[in-house]
């Protein structure tokens, strides 16, 4: 029995719904593991879920939601600009070398204007990673690696100041950038 176009018509509609919807919408974001401190959707809360997201997905109006026009990265690695050009940056460097990367807020802990998070990246290295000896190719390597972030969230519910540590060796190493 044939079916008309028209059946499929409130589905299609549901669809475009969905894909409409903004991008912050609380339930689109990462759910922390383990969460102290305040409810997952505090203000404070939902500037790092908003962040976390950014990192996993590399939208850059994600980043624009979480951080604030005055945005300071306290631990500023060499090279990357101040200011939401640097994670912006650093994401489309980190996407175009691990495309399917994830990221999960293993715990949270929210105390007043100050939220700390320990984040694990995961994913595989099919892409292209710069080096200053030129560009690495990836094999399909395994990256599985850990970071801390504080930050601090300022009265319109963003991101003003964020210190941060990464486990670069580790990463580089499954990079390949450095020896096993």
């Amino acid at each position: 029995m044939p079916v008309s176009a028209s059946a499929f018509a409130p589905a299609l509609l549901s669809l475009s719904l969905l894909a409409a919807a903004p991008a912050d919408a609380a339930t689109d974001l990462p759910m922390p593991a383990h969460l102290s401190g305040a409810a997952a959707t505090d203000t404070t809360a939902l500037a790092a879920r908003r962040y976390a997201a950014f990192w996993q997905s590399g939208a850059p109006a994600l980043a624009r939601q979480a951080l604030a026009d005055d945005f300071i990265d306290r631990t500023l690695p060499a090279g990357r600009p101040q200011g939401l050009a640097g994670p912006l940056q650093a994401s489309q460097v980190f996407h175009a070398a691990v495309p399917d990367l994830k990221v999960a807020i293993e715990q949270m802990l929210v105390a007043g204007d100050r939220v700390t998070l320990r984040l694990h990246f995961t994913g595989r290295f099919t892409g292209v990673f710069p080096t200053p000896q030129g560009e690495l190719r990836g094999q399909g390597q395994a990256i599985d690696f850990y970071a801390f972030d504080l930050y601090r969230v300022n009265a319109q519910g963003r991101i003003s100041d964020n210190w941060h540590l990464e486990d670069n060796l580790t990463l580089l190493r499954q990079l390949g950038v450095l020896p096993q």
